[in-house]
């Protein structure tokens, strides 16, 4: 019998077992396989429609979901909120019933509200595949970043891994600490108090606000994105500062009695969170978690498609 995902939809690794983040992986790296010989493509959901439903702006994450599908042979549809019905004040649910009239079979959708396509899950039958919804979570880049890491130390169960940056408004740092603590790794989060929630420590995490410290402490630190758009009142002085105590540049790795690995999920703001030197570095693997998230958004795809309704 073929093993399967516990759950019918990806809303967000909270809804995950440890078994159904293995099995991702292991299926990732099967992918992996595939992406990297001459003929990139699979007939694996020849018969799939999938439609891409971003109501917020996306590069990276909806170009690697796109090149995921196409990778599995899928039919795709590209739905942009931006010259839509939306903007005339069609509700999430017409917008979304209209494109399944369509018999689109999977939607993969980032919304700016958290809980959206929790909402969706319960009013359609097409899986969902939740690619950022606010600030709450972002389970396919945390999928990629832990499978990145495991790829790099062979295994994550032990590890020490610290999230640096922007935690109050990250949907990417939710989702990490679930999937690191579900897979053995220790977490820590590190930035100013004011990009803290106050709920943080709530969920079994360290909290540091040294970073100098926070580095020494750890074998990876995943370094986020400043997350300017959203955030309606200053938080920090400037930019200036931030870099200043919370940049990390190659100095500071080198003075580390070990060496440790670099993740961010992008894109960087170079000079702020991290300097060029490091984000070029043997250190960093950057582009490694981007050529893991197509592997990982393949897995996902491929095994909720087979999840019988």
């Amino acid at each position: 019998m073929q093993r399967q995902l516990s759950v019918k939809h990806l809303l967000g690794i909270k809804n995950l077992t440890a078994e159904d983040i293995e099995l991702i992986f292991e299926t990732a790296e099967e992918f992996k396989d595939v992406i990297n010989r001459p003929i990139k493509k699979v007939p694996s959901l020849r018969d799939i429609t999938i439609a891409n439903v971003f109501f917020e702006n996306s590069t990276r994450t909806k170009l690697s979901f796109e090149l995921a599908e196409k990778r599995l042979s899928a039919d795709v549809i590209n739905f942009s909120s931006s010259g839509s019905s939306v903007k005339k004040g069609e509700t999430l649910l017409d917008t979304v019933n209209n494109i399944l009239a369509m018999k689109v079979d999977m939607v993969v959708m980032r919304h700016s509200s958290p809980g959206a396509p929790h909402f969706l899950s319960r009013h359609i039958e097409a899986n969902i595949v939740n690619a950022g919804d606010g600030t709450h979570e972002h389970p396919t880049q945390a999928l990629l970043d832990t499978f990145s890491i495991r790829e790099k130390l062979g295994d994550i169960a032990g590890k020490k891994v610290v999230i640096v940056g922007d935690i109050l408004h990250s949907r990417v740092a939710l989702s990490n600490i679930f999937a690191l603590q579900k897979m053995g790794a220790e977490v820590m989060v590190c930035g100013p108090i004011t990009l803290l929630p106050k709920y943080i420590s709530s969920l079994g995490v360290k909290v540091e606000l040294d970073v100098r410290k926070a580095l020494a402490w750890c074998d990876v630190a995943n370094v986020l994105r400043i997350q300017l758009e959203r955030q309606q009142i200053k938080y920090f002085p400037s930019l200036r500062e931030y870099s200043l105590y919370y940049g990390i540049n190659k100095k500071m790795l080198d003075g580390l009695d070990k060496e440790i690995t670099v993740l961010h999920p992008g894109p960087i703001n170079r000079g702020v969170e991290l300097s060029s030197d490091v984000a070029d570095s043997d250190q960093a693997i950057i582009l490694d978690q981007v050529e893991n998230g197509v592997a990982i958004r393949m897995a996902v795809l491929y095994l909720l498609a087979s999840v019988s309704s």
